[in-house]
């Protein structure tokens, strides 16, 4: 299992800005932040990284005209708030949707598939209209808000469309599941496996 202290994390980098030609007249480092905001927030970089927030901007160097685009680019400094999610990684996260076939963990800015056959070593009942999930035979169910444990175990990042990427979760293994389950099977197993 790969266990790191966070999935995100500050990185520093220098790019680019385009400044359109009627936002000329404005107070270039607020119009600048601002399209930075519109350019690199909520969107994944080649480096599979979601960028969620862009702090500390800051002007360097002169700005550019391109031949026939009449945009200035301006180039900058910022630092950049980044997610980023491994195979195997283990994630705390909320309930979020309950479907047919499985529920919607909320972790971080992004959202990953528990399908019902990872949701435990049970047979599991859909109930849509109340929002759950019931093991035939555990009795245990999981709802919308409930906080779960699982594991990374498939991704496929849209970089056009972050929020669209699919990421396949379990929790059908020791230690995983929803938080009560978690502590119920470490009270049992203390108890003696009673």
């Amino acid at each position: 299992m790969l266990l790191r202290k966070t999935m995100y994390y500050l990185h520093t980098r220098n790019d680019m800005v385009r400044i359109p030609p009627d936002r000329l007249d404005e107070d270039i480092s607020k119009v600048t932040m601002e399209l930075a905001h519109q350019a690199f927030e909520g969107r994944m970089g080649s480096d599979q990284k979601l960028v969620v927030l862009i702090t500390n901007l800051k002007l360097i160097g002169d700005s550019r005209v391109v031949h026939g685009d009449g945009a200035v680019y301006q180039p900058v400094r910022m630092d950049m708030l980044l997610f980023d999610v491994k195979i195997q990684e283990i994630i705390e996260g909320v309930v979020d949707q309950i479907t047919e076939y499985g529920a919607f963990i909320r972790f971080g800015p992004l959202d990953g598939l528990l399908h019902v056959s990872q949701v435990q070593d049970d047979h599991i009942n859909t109930d849509v209209g109340n929002q759950r999930l019931i093991g035939k035979e555990t009795k245990r169910e999981l709802g919308i808000g409930d906080k779960v444990r699982a594991r990374v175990v498939t991704i496929s990042l849209n970089e056009v469309s972050p929020r669209e990427s699919k990421i396949g979760l379990t929790m059908r293994q020791p230690g995983l599941g929803k938080h009560e389950w978690i502590e119920e099977d470490r009270n049992k197993a203390a108890a003696g496996g009673e």
